[in-house]
Parts: structure tokens; sequence; C-alpha cells
């Protein structure tokens, strides 16, 4: 069950970091993304060689993934994006490469098409509003990544990496016993190892 005081810590903080992303230049979300793309995953232990790779597709300010994900497949990972099987329920992952058409679905999301193969990712990059040292990610409530990260993880070691500029990183997100937690954040001044 919701503590109403959480959820209106969190639907507080929602808004405000809301306003503090979209006040991020154009020119300081694209230097992000390219300080991302250029450090890679090195700084995170466990990433095999051929490990899968879900990524995202940036809406409004998010950071944007995308040079990170072209250098992660041509450093030969496969990669993957979310779909929304049904509202409630856990995300699916569908292939996915730079260039494939897509379908836009709810909130402007874009996803694969269902003609394309579904994959278990090893690692899971995702969005958020804000994050904390020990791997509380603030979303948009729909609660999609918690219980797609709770699933994986009964399935198979999984590593969850938030992706954020550093404003986005706060001393700490309010959160209820059901919010999966995420194991690194990767910011423009480097990864951030939670726990």
């Amino acid at each position: 069950m919701d503590h109403p005081d959480i959820v209106a810590e969190k639907t507080a903080l929602r808004a405000r970091m809301k306003a503090v992303r979209a006040g991020i230049s154009v020119a300081e979300q694209q230097a992000a993304a390219a300080v991302l793309a250029e450090r890679g995953l090195a700084g995170v232990p466990g990433v095999g060689p051929g490990a899968v790779v879900s990524g995202f597709l940036s809406i409004d300010s998010e950071i944007n993934p995308g040079p990170l994900m072209a250098r992660l497949r041509r450093m030969g990972h496969p990669l993957c994006l979310p779909v929304i099987a049904a509202k409630a329920q856990p995300l699916i992952f569908r292939a996915f490469s730079p260039g494939d058409a897509l379908k836009t679905v709810q909130w402007g999301i874009r996803e694969p098409t269902d003609d394309k193969p579904e994959l278990l990712p090893d690692i899971v990059l995702t969005a958020g509003l804000a994050f904390d040292p020990a791997g509380h990610r603030l979303g948009f409530g729909g609660g999609y990544y918690d219980r797609t990260l709770r699933k994986l993880r009964s399935i198979k070691p999984v590593i969850a990496i938030g992706l954020a500029y550093d404003v986005q990183c706060i001393d700490a997100v309010p959160h209820l016993d059901y919010d999966e937690r995420l194991d690194w954040v990767l910011t423009p001044s480097g990864p951030i190892r939670c726990g």
C-alpha cells in the first residue's frame, strides 16, 4: 500500500525536477550525451562482451542515450528498446538498430515494431527525473521500470544504469519498498556506483 506522504513527496519532486531538467540548454544536453558516449560503460564492471543492452529514445529534455547506444553497438553489443506490453505489466524488449522503423505510442514513446524479436537485456539503461547515491530513481510514476527490473532480476543478473545530467543527482529520492534500485548512475561528471 502506498504511503500518502511519500506519494506527495514524489509528486512535488517530480514537478521540481521536470522544471530543472527543462532549464538545461540544448548545447548542454548535446555535450552531456557526447561525454556519456565517449566514456561508454568503461567504468562499470561486469559488462561482458556481447552483453545485450536495453536503451531508450529520449523525450523532451531527457539525456540522449543515442550516441552511447551507437558506440555500444559498434563494440558488438546487441541493442533493444523497451515496449509497453500492457498497463501495469513489466516491459518487454525488442531488438533495435539505429535507423530502424519505429512506432509512436502513448506519451510520445517510440518503440520497435512488433516484427522485431524479443530480447532479454543484460544491461538496462534508464532515464528518470532524479537519482540518489543509494540507487533510488524518480521516474514518471507508472512503475514500469520497477516491475520490469523485479522480473528481470528474478530470471538472471541484470545491471540497471540510470543516465542523468549532474543536476538530476540529489541527496535522497523518496521511495517505497517496491521501488527497485539502480546499480549505477552515469553522469557527465562520471559514473556513480549505487549502494
